[in-house]
């Protein structure tokens, strides 16, 4: 149990430690966010020392109920934090002994703060991870249902930032989803109690390996990268020069001085989340990379970057869901942004289809284009007699190119634009969504 100082590690040392050591050690005002995991890797440990003789059923049922009243004072507000609480496991243990007396004592036999460290912070990641799990799905589910609803919109796709070639607006939302424990304690069993999927297999590696938090980092990064490209996209659509897109009065605001702007703020923010989630996975890197081996205080940094990325995903996918789902399109403009000269590729596709190598075919619809560029007319008012100066092959059905629903329709090939690999798109991320909510846990209901 703790020492005069309240410390669990005060037993060695005399004197008092500088307030400024003090403050910097302590980790009890964000890793506060674990006490619940702390109370039942607790609780889980204590049946574990029960079952390897260290404590006696009384003792362990003692100790069961005083965790029991532990986690009541912390889910109704009303646990008091001491000067002396460094983290949330020395303010669990000194509470506990508080309500049931020295027996608290025995709880921490055979296992240290590091143990206790990453076991809680495992637990809390994959209740988390399964909160986050069911949002990003919620959002993919938005996603699919506008891009079904709204698959036969045709509006521009662009390459650096030009219009390129049609496509469905339903195409573009589918772009978007040290020396162990030597007192007999059965791990398997407490295993079992966390419902674990196995048990570490190496003493050293289990208290200092932080895996599963850069994983839970690089997967952070990756989302906020698409969900930061998707805002982008979203907030140059809404533009007046694009007018594609409009956002609901619910994910804008407005300007204190020119009273005619609704700015994209959601989107501005869900864009600069980015690079604080980015931040903290290169931080924690840093971190890792000259660490000795077994635990190191430097892990403590560990916890503020989950807790951080945490919310800032849960509050970024809420909104993203939010945005989504009451975005309103304005598919007159998204036609009327259409133009022949982005069927130039179709024109060398309609010669390649007529026996003309490719790289023939795309000199000679660059010919069309520029004689179109030069007479001041649109790519389709070329005369069929002019554009057979090009090419003999050109005949009557030329006409059929410019049709831009015929355009979009030959990319039939699985993840292309036509309305059946779009289906095709939907049905295979529908079949996602039923997959992952079959597997799901039980406890990956978001709160």
């Amino acid at each position: 149990m703790a020492s005069e100082s309240g410390k669990l590690w005060g037993g060695r040392f005399v004197g008092t430690v500088d307030p400024i050591m003090e403050k910097f050690n302590s980790s009890i005002t964000y890793d506060q966010h674990l006490w619940e995991a702390d109370v039942q890797g607790s609780k889980a440990y204590s049946r574990g020392l029960e079952k390897a003789g260290l404590l006696t059923k009384a003792e362990m049922d003692q100790i069961l109920h005083g965790l029991d009243k532990v986690a009541e004072e912390w889910a109704q507000g009303t646990f008091k934090l001491n000067p002396n609480d460094e983290d949330i496991h020395t303010a669990n243990e000194r509470r506990l002994k508080e309500l049931i007396g020295e027996t608290a004592g025995k709880l921490h036999t055979g296992r240290s703060r590091n143990d206790q460290v990453v076991t809680d912070l495992r637990l809390w990641m994959r209740q988390n991870c399964s909160t986050l799990s069911a949002l990003l799905c919620e959002l993919i589910r938005t996603m699919v249902d506008r891009a079904e609803a709204e698959r036969d919109v045709l509006f521009p796709g662009y390459t650096h930032l030009q219009r390129a070639q049609p496509i469905r607006w339903s195409h573009w939302i589918l772009s978007g989803a040290i020396a162990g424990n030597p007192l007999g304690v059965d791990r398997e069993l407490l295993r079992a109690e966390l419902d674990f999927g196995a048990i570490t297999l190496n003493s050293m590696d289990a208290t200092s390996e932080r895996d599963f938090v850069a994983e839970f980092l690089f997967w952070a990064s990756l989302c906020m990268t698409h969900l930061s490209r998707m805002a982008e996209d979203l907030i140059l659509y809404g533009t007046k020069e694009f007018s594609f897109v409009q956002l609901s009065d619910a994910y804008s605001t407005g300007s204190s001085l020119m009273p005619q702007k609704k700015n994209p703020d959601s989107l501005e923010l869900i864009r600069s989340k980015a690079g604080r989630v980015f931040g903290r996975c290169a931080g924690l890197l840093m971190t890792l990379k000259g660490l000795p081996s077994t635990y190191n205080k430097d892990l403590q940094e560990d916890k503020e970057a989950v807790f951080e990325v945490s919310n800032t995903m849960s509050a970024v996918l809420q909104v993203a869901t939010g945005v989504i789902s009451t975005l309103q399109i304005h598919h007159e403009n998204m036609g009327r942004a259409l133009s022949p000269d982005m069927l130039a590729t179709d024109l060398a596709y309609y010669l390649v289809r007529k026996g003309m190598p490719f790289r023939q075919a795309h000199e000679a619809s660059g010919k069309a284009v520029f004689m179109a560029e030069t007479k001041g007319v649109a790519l389709n008012q070329l005369s069929l007699q002019e554009l057979q100066t090009i090419s003999p092959l050109f005949s009557g059905d030329v006409s059929h190119v410019w049709d831009y629903a015929h355009s979009v329709e030959q990319y039939k090939a699985l993840g292309g634009t036509a309305r059946s690999s779009v289906d095709w798109q939907i049905g295979q991320l529908r079949a996602l969504l039923r997959a992952h909510q079959a597997k799901s846990p039980p406890h990956a209901s978001p709160k």
